[in-house]
């Protein structure tokens, strides 16, 4: 009997919150989470938390505590990637910037920084000037660290909307919008994996950039 091999689920890493527990930043990130959840991947949440037990990055020691280490961990082994950041006169949180720089530690790996994963980006602000630009920054800084962000990306006004429990907002639309984030993300590593899979049997090299070039039509 010819076995079947099953791939696993793709992991979809959320990133985000605020020094607040239950922040509007961080319900809007565990919903985008369901909706890659409901796309097919599993999910693992780095809360505000989280977050802010992390010590600031310092490139030049070669210590990690036990969080920065998981944290690194958790990315190397991500599919994808969801973020999520509060818009703090008019830049990332230094909350979530720290844990970003933090991917320094990924430089090396065969996969650096976020390469080959797909990267949902979410921004919560008072307000829809700041949502705007710190979307534009926060897909800016995904660039940088080698990610693809995600066709869509969620800016939310939270003076709009609210969110009541990690459950539940105020707004169906914004529902479905960060639902969309994270389903675009989940789709994305599934793609991604099937496309790599194919090369990899087809010949030695495996798949080639260029050959990935239509896995967001196909995710979208």
């Amino acid at each position: 009997m010819n076995r079947i091999d099953h791939p696993r689920k793709p992991l979809v890493v959320g990133i985000g919150g605020t020094t607040r527990a239950a922040s509007s930043t961080e319900r809007a990130l565990a919903l985008a989470l369901r909706g890659a959840q409901e796309a097919g991947a599993q999910t693992r949440l780095f809360d505000g938390a989280f977050l802010h037990r992390l010590p600031h990055y310092a490139p030049e020691s070669v210590e990690r505590t036990g969080e920065q280490l998981e944290l690194i961990e958790a990315v190397r082994s991500a599919d994808a990637i969801v973020i999520a950041t509060p818009g703090y006169h008019g830049g990332v949180s230094g909350l979530v910037k720290n844990a970003l720089d933090t991917f320094e530690d990924l430089r090396d790996d065969a996969r650096p920084y976020l390469d080959g994963r797909a990267v949902g980006c979410i921004v919560t602000a008072y307000g829809w000037q700041a949502a705007g630009s710190v979307l534009t920054s926060l897909r800016s800084i995904v660039h940088a660290l080698r990610g693809w962000p995600t066709p869509f990306g969620a800016g939310i006004n939270t003076l709009e909307t609210r969110f009541d429990t990690a459950e539940r907002c105020s707004d169906p639309k914004v529902v479905e919008q960060l639902a969309t984030v994270g389903r675009q993300a989940a789709q994305f590593a599934l793609a991604f994996g099937a496309q790599t899979r194919a090369g990899d049997a087809a010949a030695p090299g495996g798949a080639s950039p260029a050959s990935l070039a239509g896995i967001f039509a196909l995710a979208d």
